[in-house]
């Protein structure tokens, strides 16, 4: 593989993880908004995929710490950057909302709701 095709394959992968966290968040504020209409089935279903997206995003972030903890020549990336950055932030919105997601049902059956 050419030193450009590298490059191409490692931007590629850099994009994949900031459009998979993407993806987790629109799925992440769908369910806040079931949380919101009380429909705290689909947005457990909306953070099940959610999850799926971020374990994709994540997994691509490792594969990568992995090539230079092995002793790869890394350059150091804005994008790639970045991309742990939306990562980062868009799991503990994921963490925070499933949290919430627990808290708003247990109060309402507590209270008779839904």
């Amino acid at each position: 593989m050419t030193q450009e095709n590298e490059e191409n394959g490692s931007v590629k992968n850099t994009m994949d993880i900031i459009i998979n966290a993407g993806d987790a968040r629109v799925f992440i504020s769908k369910a806040l908004d079931d949380v919101a209409n009380f429909d705290y089935k689909s947005a457990k279903e909306d953070m099940e995929k959610a999850n799926e997206k971020l374990v994709v995003a994540h997994r691509l972030q490792t594969k990568k710490m992995q090539e230079e903890a092995e002793g790869d020549q890394v350059e150091y990336s804005v994008l790639f950057t970045h991309a742990q950055d939306t990562l980062m932030t868009i799991m503990s919105e994921y963490n925070l909302t499933k949290h919430l997601i627990v808290v708003f049902e247990k109060r309402d059956k507590s209270n008779g709701g839904k």
